[in-house]
């Protein structure tokens, strides 16, 4: 999602928000009809079951209804909701029980005495790029990041998925950016590692 709207955005959003200071209604309903099928698809990414993914949409538009005065408009209104709905998951992944995930240090590659591979790294025999089209393959990859312990796997969805700053990361997750680099350096391996068997 861009960050900052334009002159013509930034003031028909001003007029929008101003509505929905005053708890306009009509405005609310639009703000829910136009954003939640993004926020919708957005919570799948994180949470995945389909009643968690729709109470965490709810929770966050509730939250944003509570802080729409906070809102300065300096970036996209739905760029907010994301930042918002994104919080909203990682609460519920902290607070819910863990789920059943592979061990980040089973899947590192390991290195011998001299710093080599101890395993060969092969090359696929199909581009990864080529092969994403197909949408089995979506569901592979998908399943794979899913596996992922949840550290991991968040960094990954917001860094790589999302496109989000190493800065923009490490501020929604409160750790330091050279805690990011490390756990997205150590979730990509570790993806290779789950989708080598498929790959090759």
């Amino acid at each position: 999602m861009s960050g900052q709207p334009s002159a013509d955005e930034a003031h028909d959003q001003a007029s929008f928000v101003a509505r929905l200071r005053d708890k306009d209604p009509a405005a609310c309903e639009a703000l829910v009809r136009q954003f939640g099928g993004k926020l919708l698809t957005i919570a799948h990414r994180y949470l995945r079951c389909d009643e968690d993914c729709a109470d965490a949409v709810q929770e966050a538009f509730v939250s944003a209804f509570q802080a729409i005065g906070t809102f300065a408009g300096q970036s996209r209104l739905d760029t907010w909701l994301h930042r918002i709905l994104v919080n909203v998951c990682l609460m519920k992944l902290r607070n819910r029980s863990r789920r059943q995930t592979c061990s980040i240090e089973d899947l590192l590659p390991a290195f011998d005495e001299s710093g080599h591979y101890v395993q060969p790294i092969r090359g696929w025999r199909q581009g990864p790029d080529e092969r994403l089209l197909r949408d089995e393959t979506r569901a592979l990859v998908r399943r794979c990041i899913d596996a992922l312990p949840d550290d991991y796997r968040t960094v990954l969805l917001l860094r790589d998925i999302e496109q989000l700053s190493t800065e923009e990361t490490a501020k929604i997750l409160g750790a330091a950016a050279n805690t990011i680099k490390t756990r997205l350096h150590r979730a990509r391996q570790a993806l290779r590692t789950l989708l080598d068997p498929h790959f090759k």
